[in-house]
């Protein structure tokens, strides 16, 4: 997935969040409004993060060095992974504490015209960047032909899946602080509006939660999809059976190092009548197809051990020698 998408969607979330935040801060301030109060430092974690998201892009651009030969391509994955652990810490820890103060001493709104002027205003705000962050989302989802669901776990680009979560909890959030505050104003219910602020750290937290689960596999070292893979496999596969130079696929491995940059070994065994310089042809083949049909493979090596080696390795435990 190319970043030039994702940034453009951080600057838009950022630019919407920034603005939401500010008027939240003023009528939570002016209304005293618990709810409020949670939204507006939701909207600040929100504009925050997304200044990481690019700190994290920036960082993982950077060109490979002795240090790091593969260069900073999961500069991203940890960057990310610091968004969900602040969404999670600052927006979810905060409006539940603030819910339960406002539930244990409920008071009544004040001026409630402008809670409900700044939730409608941001509701709007968030409801245009979401439809950004989708958008970009659904164009790159959709040659996959997974779901939505199932194409935001297979993602390997957090700083796109992280906006697209952040504007659903953001919109979510605005709904049911705009549920509260009818019925702590309507319905006289003043500690409807602490409930809400529970309720939308509740769901800070879930988006957290699920945030870091997909961004730590990621972090660990996560294979490029199925599909690529089982593509993979089928380029060196036109080079191998009968009267083929590749006698057997042993295996093939991949991880991404970053949303475009996927590292790929792949173990072949060729027939005992090849020649060095038939070896040299097929390998180079193999390369220039796998590039040519997926550019995201930067690192790509061919190892050529028989099928017999490979078993024989395989089953020599590795064991770690004692130093003295």
């Amino acid at each position: 997935m190319e970043s030039g998408g994702s940034k453009s969607v951080i600057f838009v979330a950022f630019g919407c969040n920034l603005g939401i935040a500010i008027a939240k801060f003023i009528a939570a301030s002016w209304t005293q409004s618990s709810a409020m109060l949670s939204e507006a430092i939701h909207s600040l974690v929100d504009t925050s993060n997304q200044l990481l998201l690019l700190f994290g892009i920036n960082r993982a651009a950077r060109p490979a060095d002795a240090q790091h030969p593969f260069g900073y391509g999961k500069e991203i994955y940890f960057w990310s992974f610091i968004v969900a652990m602040v969404l999670f810490a600052l927006g979810a820890g905060v409006a539940i504490y603030e819910g339960i103060e406002k539930i244990l001493n409920p008071h009544p709104l004040r001026d409630v015209f402008w809670v409900y002027a700044v939730l409608c205003v941001a509701i709007v705000l968030e409801g245009y960047s979401m439809l950004k962050a989708v958008a970009e989302f659904n164009a790159r989802r959709k040659p996959s032909g997974l779901g939505f669901i199932a194409a935001l776990r297979a993602s390997k680009d957090p700083s796109l899946f992280a906006i697209v979560l952040e504007d659903a909890a953001a919109l979510t959030g605005l709904v049911i602080a705009l549920v509260g505050t009818l019925i702590a104003d309507l319905g006289g219910y003043e500690k409807a509006d602490g409930i809400a602020s529970v309720l939308i750290g509740c769901v800070l937290g879930f988006v957290a939660i699920f945030m870091s689960s997909e961004i730590r596999s990621l972090i660990v070292g996560e294979a490029a999809s199925r599909a690529v893979q089982d593509g993979l496999r089928a380029i060196i596969a036109e080079e191998a059976g009968a009267d083929k130079p590749i006698r057997t696929i042993n295996e093939i491995r991949t991880m991404h190092l970053g949303p475009q940059d996927v590292l790929v070994t792949a173990s072949v065994d060729f027939e005992d009548w090849v020649s060095a310089r038939t070896v040299e042809d097929v390998t180079g083949r193999l390369q220039s197809a796998i590039k040519a049909r997926y550019p995201e493979v930067q690192h790509l090596f061919i190892e050529v051990q028989s099928e017999q080696a490979f078993q024989a390795n395989k089953s020599i435990p590795v064991r770690t020698a004692a130093v003295h």
